[in-house]
């Protein structure tokens, strides 16, 4: 047994600085002219012990320990899509993970969603609180961020010590965290470590080095403990074409060895799947994995915990990132069933009801899943990959039943125009879905309580011309005109005392049937079951009849009622009152 190095991720909001950060660390010695004492691996970066004792200097004493982990297995893709996807078996495939915010600009969309990600999935964190060399007045000096305080002005220390504990609030208030600026952190297991720095001018990236070593060392020497010999077990990174090699898969191997012609099961969407490695490839020293015509190295086998790129005689079918994979030590049988547990533990739980959701990887589709339960938003359908014909139409068939079920969410995929029915949601960023289908929720139920509020009695009050009886009965036909609301076909009338008398059958204005009349309109109605100078006698006023379950609806509502028609209600209410003291109460 061995002990691997941690492997750390890096998130954050964009243009906070994340990929600066990892640049910053990955070639800090670089930059010092110790070339080649990072080893670059496929989508990793790996930092020996030596390295980081020589990078945090005289640091390295509060550290108190002897430091047992080879070094740091930094991952080169920083964000949520590397991030979620790398899971492993028991949780999240990042040891710890290294949230960059700027620290002038504070918590952004993105910050406040890797939170609450990394609070999903319980990985330990801190914050490289960066660019404070933009802090106003900063002096910049080629010193560690507390020697470089020193040196500042009262009022740049006041703005950077603002700025530190804005962040310290945000965690407490939104995330119910306890936060503190390192150097005075008590408990790394009960408080996040906040960091000033900046990337560019490598401030503060010895004490980020030394917080997660320190880290590493005290509270995951456990966890980091790995089977050199053994089966090599990864998750898979990136599926991509690759030039010259056809279709590759980028994994991060965590534990144990894999060699050329190792026989592996791989995870796929279908289950598990057998493959021969063919190639196992390494990118050339000081390659930027970034240009696609980077050039690799072939090697014959590879040690946990390191990134490659693996390439096989017959790619299996159905693979995407997060899925799982290890190498075959013997019968293959009992390796096949761990990994198709292992997908069956990244299952998507749906209800029978709720939206659909789509999503790149199996990461970042769990990740959405997550976020969106902790919404209590239920889910009925969730997938990898673009939006098909197929979850349009299931998504539809939704509206009826719940209109704010008819919605499609994708993450990071391509985008499809809406439909009459269907709302299409896409975006690259989850805590945007997650706010535009609030909004969408609130936008349909609004549609659905106007439509609702459409269905009820119109309040409205009317008075009966003078000289404009123009039948007495069968039906009665009499002129009124609106005083106040609106008269709608259908509506029951009342007197003063509360009786209904009849019903509006019929509106006519200049010898056109209309459904409804607003205030200030004369227009001539149909009264069945009632005799003119009886029952409906000139002058006298009248109001539609409301019944006691229209009047609470009303209430519910009352944010579509117009001032009048709210004083219609409450003359409405007097009224029906004078017979029934607690009706509509």
């Amino acid at each position: 047994m061995a002990n691997r190095a941690p492997i750390i991720s890096v998130l954050g909001h964009v243009d906070h600085g994340k990929s600066s950060i990892l640049d910053s660390l990955r070639n800090s010695n670089i930059v010092k002219g110790e070339a080649g004492g990072i080893t670059q691996a496929i989508g990793a970066s790996i930092m020996p012990v030596d390295v980081i004792l020589k990078r945090i200097g005289e640091l390295s004493e509060k550290l108190k320990m002897k430091i047992t982990i080879p070094g740091l297995l930094f991952i080169d893709t920083p964000g949520h899509a590397a991030f979620t996807s790398l899971r492993k078996r028991g949780g999240n495939l990042a040891d710890i993970a290294i949230v960059v915010i700027d620290i002038n600009e504070g918590f952004k969309p993105q910050t406040i969603e890797t939170i609450e990600i990394l609070k999903s999935y319980k990985t330990p964190f801190i914050i490289a609180a960066n660019k404070v060399d933009l802090a106003q007045g900063y002096r910049k000096t080629n010193q560690n961020f507390l020697e470089s305080l020193k040196s500042q002005s009262e009022q740049t220390k006041t703005y950077v010590e603002t700025k530190i504990y804005e962040l310290v609030g945000v965690l407490h208030e939104k995330f119910g965290l306890g936060s503190e600026r390192y150097d005075r952190v008590e408990d790394l297991t009960k408080q996040i470590a906040i960091i000033p720095c900046s990337a560019t001018e490598s401030i503060g990236l010895e004490e980020i080095l030394m917080i997660i070593t320190g880290m590493s060392q005290r509270y995951l020497e456990a966890n980091l403990n790995l089977n050199v010999s053994g089966p090599g077990k990864g998750v898979i990174l990136e599926v991509k074409e690759s030039l010259g090699l056809g279709t590759t898969l980028d994994v991060i191997l965590y534990d144990g060895t894999l060699k050329v012609g190792d026989e592996i099961i791989v995870g796929s969407l279908n289950g598990a799947r057998k493959a021969k490695i063919k190639a196992l490839l390494m990118p050339e020293p000081l390659t930027d994995m970034r240009d696609k015509k980077s050039k690799y190295k072939a090697v014959k086998e590879v040690v946990a915990a390191t990134g490659v790129k693996l390439s096989f005689s017959s790619m299996p079918e159905d693979v995407v990132a997060g899925m799982p994979l290890q190498s075959v030590q013997g019968d293959t049988t009992q390796v096949e069933q761990t990994i198709s547990n292992q997908i069956a533990e990244v299952t998507i739980d749906t209800d029978k009801k709720g939206i659909i959701i789509k999503a790149d990887t199996l990461g970042s589709l769990e990740a959405l899943t997550k976020l969106l339960k902790e919404k209590d938003v239920p889910i009925r359908k969730a997938s990898i990959g673009n939006i098909t014909k197929k979850d349009i139409s299931d998504a539809e068939s939704n509206y009826e039943e719940n209109p704010v079920y008819s919605c499609i969410l994708g993450f990071n995929i391509k985008q499809e125009e809406s439909t009459e029915r269907v709302r299409v949601v896409v975006r690259d960023v989850i805590y945007a879905l997650l706010d535009e289908y609030e909004l969408f929720v609130v936008e349909k139920e609004k549609e659905v309580e106007q439509k609702e509020f459409e269905k009820i009695t119109k309040p409205a009050v009317i008075e009966v011309l003078q000289n404009c009886l123009f039948r007495q009965s069968n039906p009665c036909i009499a002129g009124i005109e609106v005083l106040k609301g609106t008269l709608k076909t259908n509506a029951h009338l009342i007197n003063r005392a509360g009786d209904r008398l009849t019903y509006v059958k019929s509106i006519q204005s200049d010898k056109d049937s209309i459904s409804t009349a607003e205030k200030g309109r004369q227009v001539a109605v149909s009264l069945p079951k009632v005799v003119g100078g009886r029952h409906i006698l000139e002058g006298e006023v009248y109001y539609t009849d409301i019944t006691e379950e229209e009047f609470r609806k009303f209430k519910s509502l009352k944010r579509y009622l117009k001032e009048e028609e709210k004083d219609i209600l409450k003359d409405i209410a007097e009224i029906k009152r004078k017979q029934n003291p607690l009706w509509g109460i």
